[in-house]
């Protein structure tokens, strides 16, 4: 196992939260500015599947595919899909000229944790939940991410969220006691590592360009709309 990959012992150990540090794009000079990108990527095989089922919104023939790697526990992140996501969701993923894809990569093991939550059906936890199921999830801990990410008993803040999304005590540690999709939620972070080039949250994959850093509503859209 890769030192970057986070351990089912570290899981269960209630090991603090790390937040990474990232570059965060600047908008306060121009708003609209398209952001750089860092890089090419071939889409083709940034599309191909990988370990767990993809989670995305929106039609396959979009013109426009967008691919976010993040953490849970990232300030960054949680600022994107609390300012952002929503406006470009109902913009651009619901009138089907883009489609919107997640990928997990967490930093640390309270990361990993909230991500195996989304991962899972509540209801019967051996089960991986659906894209209807898991953005939502992700959203709320998204919202209320300085209640659970920071908390000093982290395994009591999630499961205090989990409950809220159906959860019990008894399908919240069977969750993340599943060491099979722990394993799959590190696999899909080497690969965007390895494969993508991928080092900070979020970053975007969109079209063959890789972009790192949050970005606002006025900047995601007009890139976007750049490609459309």
């Amino acid at each position: 196992m890769s030192e970057m990959q986070l351990t089912k012992r570290q899981l269960l150990g209630g090991v603090a939260a790390a937040t990474a540090s990232m570059a965060v794009f600047s908008s306060a000079n121009a708003a609209v500015e398209i952001p750089k990108s860092d890089g090419d990527v071939d889409m083709e095989a940034v599309l191909k599947p990988g370990a767990l089922p993809e989670m995305v919104l929106g039609k396959d023939d979009a013109k426009v595919t967008i691919v976010e790697y993040m953490s849970m526990t990232c300030p960054h992140c949680a600022h994107f899909h609390t300012t952002t996501f929503d406006e470009i969701k109902k913009k651009y993923v619901d009138t089907g000229k883009a489609r919107f894809i997640i990928r997990e990569f967490p930093f640390d093991p309270r990361a990993a944790a909230a991500f195996m939550l989304a991962r899972c059906n509540p209801s019967k936890p051996e089960d991986l939940s659906t894209p209807e199921q898991y953005f939502p999830m992700v959203s709320m801990l998204f919202k209320q991410q300085q209640t659970w990410a920071a908390a000093e008993d982290g395994r009591a803040a999630l499961l205090q969220m989990s409950k809220l999304a159906g959860f019990s005590e008894e399908s919240f540690t069977k969750c993340l006691t599943n060491q099979k999709l722990l394993d799959e939620v590190n696999a899909t972070r080497e690969r965007g590592s390895k494969d993508f080039g991928v080092n900070a949250t979020p970053t975007f994959l969109i079209n063959g360009k890789r972009y790192s850093g949050d970005m606002s509503v006025d900047i995601m859209s007009a890139l976007i709309d750049s490609l459309l």
